[in-house]
């Protein structure tokens, strides 16, 4: 008798360390050096014979080469001297700018679950598909499933898949019972009962500081929850202004999901800097409150094709958010270019260019978008965001001219990510 009871103990002792070490393995292993120092590539590039954008303020050089050495721009201009060691990238008059930027992007589809023990082809060529043949060198993801996020960042960093510099919010903190019915609707029960959702100011700050210890570079708030078809839950302000205050005590920025006006409110009176959506319900979303939102110095991812795509397809639908954005515009409010891919699978981006350009956006407004309002607002303006010497050699080639079509910039031929070729069409 004793002996089985013996057996049993130790039978037990043996699963009690099975499942720790599983959750070590799936939960914590993947979150270590979950951003090891930026790798850059050795030897020397040349791009020729290119319509080079350096900014979207400055005139464009024409016939002009990019020089790249060791990962950085070396020179740029019409008459770069080219060292007889460099690698040319096919360029047929191609418009080169800098590398562009999502500011919106999920790994939640099921194919990235359990990222950390998927293969290298595998991801490679999802990661392709997603982010790197739209041109995206750099994305920020706005809440995935941190294991997966930081397991595929480490290995992009380490140099084991090919995929674009990655930001991560981790897990956003969403209102006292305020997960989203669409989350309720497709994520299992187990996965929702981990997503945080503070009922004090003290719980916020508590998993703010965590999620940021942990590798996470920015917060994400759902200041407006649809927690229901046509009910939105807004995010208590003393919670979201805890959640703040602590992401910036941290020097990190905070993005919001805002839904509706109440969400907005919430957002503008907590401090947030980045709305991570147009207001999708616009009702009482005045010029006033924009401009209000403008003057607490808020930017904004309209991310308009996830609404044309996923919310409905009434043309109509679209009117007042175009108009939301217009407005935010034109008062003078800073604009991020983000598409909500990985929730949106359809990962085209001719569609967003497209409801930008409805929104009364330039080409020079969408590429401020898609590269140096980004780089600025997520503190990288000194190292992307623009062709100059000195700066990461992150650059985007386009074979059509976007200021002819804004669905030009969806034309990428060639995407270079710290000096290294990683896309080419």
């Amino acid at each position: 008798m004793r002996k089985w009871i013996l057996r049993a103990v130790i039978a037990l002792i043996v699963l009690i360390l099975g499942f720790v070490a599983a959750a070590w393995l799936v939960f914590i292993y993947p979150r270590r050096n979950s951003h090891p120092p930026l790798r850059l590539a050795h030897g020397t590039l040349v791009i020729q014979h290119a319509r080079i954008y350096t900014s979207p303020t400055d005139p464009p050089i024409d016939d002009g080469t990019v020089l790249i050495k060791d990962g950085l721009i070396a020179a740029v201009g019409p008459n770069i001297p080219i060292p007889t060691d460099a690698t040319q990238i096919p360029c047929d008059h191609c418009i080169v700018t800098a590398g562009f930027w999502n500011v919106h992007v999920h790994f939640t589809e099921p194919k990235w679950s359990g990222a950390q023990f998927q293969p290298d082809a595998k991801l490679n060529s999802q990661l392709a598909d997603m982010f790197l043949s739209r041109g995206f060198t750099t994305v920020v993801d706005t809440g995935s499933n941190p294991s997966d996020t930081f397991d595929i960042r480490r290995r992009i960093e380490l140099g084991q898949l090919t995929g674009p510099y990655i930001f991560t919010s981790g897990t956003p903190l969403y209102p006292p019972h305020g997960i989203p019915f669409y989350i309720r609707e497709s994520a299992p029960k187990w996965l929702q009962s981990l997503m945080p959702q503070p009922e004090t100011s003290a719980e916020a700050q508590r998993i703010v500081r965590e999620n940021l210890h942990s590798g996470a570079d920015i917060t994400k708030l759902f200041t407006g929850s649809w927690i229901q078809r046509g009910h939105v839950l807004p995010m208590p302000l003393p919670i979201a202004k805890a959640a703040v205050e602590a992401t910036h005590l941290n020097g990190k920025i905070v993005f919001a999901h805002p839904s509706n006006l109440a969400g907005m409110q919430v957002a503008i009176d907590a401090g947030v800097d980045v709305l991570a959506h147009a207001a999708d319900d616009t009702r009482g979303v005045t010029p006033e409150l924009l401009a209000n939102a403008i003057h607490h110095n808020m930017a904004m991812a309209p991310t308009l094709k996830m609404f044309t795509t996923t919310v409905t397809i009434d043309p109509h639908y679209m009117d007042p958010i175009y108009n939301e954005v217009r407005t935010f515009h034109s008062l003078g409010g800073t604009l991020l270019f983000g598409t909500d891919v990985g929730y949106m699978t359809d990962y085209t981006t001719e569609g967003e260019f497209e409801g930008l350009g409805k929104s009364g956006l330039d080409w020079k407004d969408v590429l401020a978008m898609l590269t140096t309002n980004p780089a600025t607002r997520l503190g990288q303006s000194d190292r992307k965001g623009t062709i100059t010497p000195g700066k990461l050699a992150d650059i985007t080639i386009l074979s059509d001219d976007p200021s002819t079509a804004l669905t030009n910039f969806s034309r990428v031929q060639t995407v270079i990510r710290s000096g290294a070729v990683i896309w080419q069409h």
